[in-house]
């Protein structure tokens, strides 16, 4: 336990803030946390007030942590504010808050004043009052009034139509024969009950939620002369079966135990461990198509990924779930757990059908839809999850569809939607595909991938992005059975030729072109090199007065000292370019580069056409001459 201390003398607007700081390192436990919170929310209503969110329209109440309590929502739905005492103390007509301690009676009378009266009357129905009133140290944990209601009718009836054996040893599996705090009731820990000694399971989330097989405690800690009464929200069953046995026994899941036998993962689901598994029903897996099916089931590796992607590390409890939360699958990828009100949602979707089906070393929740790992997925499924339907289109009519659909080593580069402005030649689109898997963590600077269409693409990598040729990477890497996507901002144009190549086949630069075979500089932009040209078009050459440009058409001297400030040292692409890049040229200090509006701008002058891409460059057209920038500088007195 950490020991904080409160400085004297600190500004009263602090005191709150070192209250709450002070929560987070005097707290034994996520719960004790969330309490105290409540308390320091709570204590302008009065000593021992506790504030907590209730979801409108419900009777569900929350102790909160900050982040809860500052977004007003649990559950994707609105709270209000409500105020309480805190457990273990009561009202006194006419003062303010909670200043009385509860008196401290035995469990049967606490059962009577904390919301379980209902748990109370059927405790002396079937003759357990006496046990529970008597000299001992249990735990009992209690369901609420409103849980035995919502029991279904048909259980509660066979419960109180044989109170002495049914009932009772139902009662029994809610207690435990020894007094446990909420602070002993530890993540993962399971206690022998008082019937048969068959445990009960308890998980202490890190959000504060404290549940007992997933019934969740609603009022913890309320002590009593002869142990301690947990009120939960559910009448929890004994369970004595793994989810294994659970999946075996359930014809709704027949699709499922096939698929975990041939993945060879029942030895798993019938070991010790604390799995979540969201079990896809029959109907899930005919909804997907049978081609896609048989492909998946046909393919070990790819079946085990499929399964494993269903599966957490740690047991989620539908109680536990309060806002959206990344977990990690089995399979290394991870799934948003989430809940919108009543429902349990997976990556925002209410896809889960039947919640908390609990085993011995796990939770079930059965789900009416296939989740499909990108590695169970081939280059064709990764692509039509993607926002690249229009080169997905253009791959399939390229002719393509082999190779998308096929078990090659291959990345393929595709575009997103929005880059594609222009009707786009077909044969281009094998110059996107890459003739080995690969991720983009691997790329280097200077690295050539060489395409299905026989081209090497060159890497570029830069501060604030990773470019092949004049295509950035713009979404997070795609690795499916065989082969990867990466999405790239831009339609890939792979250079055809060297910079005085690219400039002689542009009318734009004809003036251009003359000027550099002048100024003696043909053999430069010829040579194998990386260089970057911000190249003036015609009518940059036009802007100027004309007495002034056939001054400078005939001058070999000055033509080379402007062309040179043009040409800057190595491949900038325009995707490599932030906030204030900085370029070397051949001629004076520096090229300052910055974006606007997704236009480049350097020295202050806009790119008009950008990434031109030679074998030795990068050309960038611009609409004027540019000049060096003026240094400003101080006058020192």
């Amino acid at each position: 336990m950490k020991l904080c201390v409160l400085v004297p003398g600190l500004v009263p607007g602090l005191v709150l803030v070192l209250a709450l700081v002070l929560t987070v390192c005097v707290a034994r436990s996520p719960y004790q946390a969330v309490l105290q919170h409540s308390r320091i929310r709570g204590r302008q209503q009065g000593p021992n007030v506790c504030a907590m969110q209730q979801i409108k329209g419900t009777d569900k109440k929350y102790f909160t942590n900050c982040k809860q309590w500052y977004h007003r929502k649990v559950c994707g739905k609105p709270t209000v504010i409500t105020y309480e005492c805190c457990p273990g103390y009561e009202k006194i007509p006419g003062e303010k808050g909670c200043p009385a301690a509860l008196p401290l009676v035995n469990i049967y009378n606490t059962l009577g004043v904390v919301g379980a009266s209902t748990t109370q009357m059927y405790s002396e129905r079937a003759k357990l009052r006496e046990e529970v009133e008597g000299p001992g140290s249990f735990t009992f944990f209690a369901p609420s009034n409103e849980a035995w209601a919502a029991l279904p009718m048909e259980i509660l009836d066979a419960l109180v139509s044989n109170v002495n054996i049914e009932l009772l040893n139902a009662l029994h599996y809610h207690m435990v024969n020894r007094r446990l705090t909420s602070e002993e009731l530890r993540h993962g820990s399971s206690f022998a009950s008082m019937y048969q000694d068959l445990h009960v399971h308890i998980h202490h989330y890190s959000n504060g939620v404290v549940t007992v097989n997933c019934a969740r405690l609603i009022k913890p800690d309320q002590h009593a002369t002869n142990g301690i009464v947990h009120v939960v929200d559910r009448v929890i069953t004994a369970i004595s079966n793994d989810v294994n046995t659970l999946i075996d026994v359930d014809d709704d899941l027949e699709t499922l135990r096939t698929a975990i036998a041939a993945a060879g993962l029942t030895p798993m689901l019938e070991s010790e461990g604390q799995y979540t598994i969201f079990a896809p029903t029959n109907e899930a897996f005919e909804k997907i198509p049978q081609e896609t099916l048989n492909r998946i089931l046909g393919d070990p590796v790819a079946l085990r990924d499929l399964l494993n992607y269903h599966i957490l590390k740690q047991m989620q409890c539908a109680e536990s779930v309060v806002s959206g939360t990344p977990m990690e699958t089995l399979q290394g990828s991870v799934l948003e757990v989430g809940c919108d009100g009543d429902q349990m949602t997976l990556n925002g979707k209410a896809i889960i059908t039947k919640k908390d089906q609990l085993g011995t070393n796990g939770v079930i929740h059965y789900i009416n839809e296939l989740l499909i790992p990108d590695s169970a997925k081939t280059l064709l499924e990764l692509a039509e999850g993607s926002p690249v339907t229009t080169a997905t289109k253009l791959f399939v009519e390229a002719g393509l569809s082999p190779h998308l659909m096929g078990s090659e080593a291959l990345t393929m580069l595709a575009p997103q939607n929005d880059a594609f402005k222009e009707p786009v030649c077909l044969r281009l689109m094998t110059n996107h595909m890459l003739k080995e898997t690969l991720s983009s963590k691997s790329l280097y600077h200077g690295q050539e991938l060489e395409t299905l269409g026989g081209l090497k693409l060159r890497v570029f990598v830069y501060r604030n992005n990773l470019c092949i040729e004049n295509a950035c990477i713009a979404a997070h890497d795609k690795t499916g059975r065989y082969a990867a996507m990466f999405t790239v901002d831009k339609v890939l144009t792979p250079p055809m030729g060297t910079i005085m190549d690219v400039l002689k086949a542009d009318d734009r630069f004809s003036v251009l072109v003359g000027a550099i075979q002048t100024a003696g500089m043909t053999e430069l932009l010829n040579q194998q090199r990386a260089l970057t040209f911000f190249a003036p078009t015609n009518d940059a050459f036009n802007t100027l007065p004309r007495a002034e440009l056939n001054k400078l058409l005939r001058n070999q001297q000055e033509l080379s000292v402007m062309l040179r400030l043009h040409l800057g040292e190595g491949m900038l692409v325009s995707g490599g370019v932030g906030s204030h890049t900085r370029v070397k040229p051949l001629q004076g200090e520096k090229l300052e580069l910055g974006v606007r509006n997704y236009t480049v701008y350097v020295n202050k002058v806009p790119v008009a056409d950008a990434d031109l891409m030679a074998t030795n460059g990068v050309v960038h057209a611009v609409g004027s001459i540019i000049r060096p920038l003026r240094e400003s500088r101080c006058l020192v007195v």
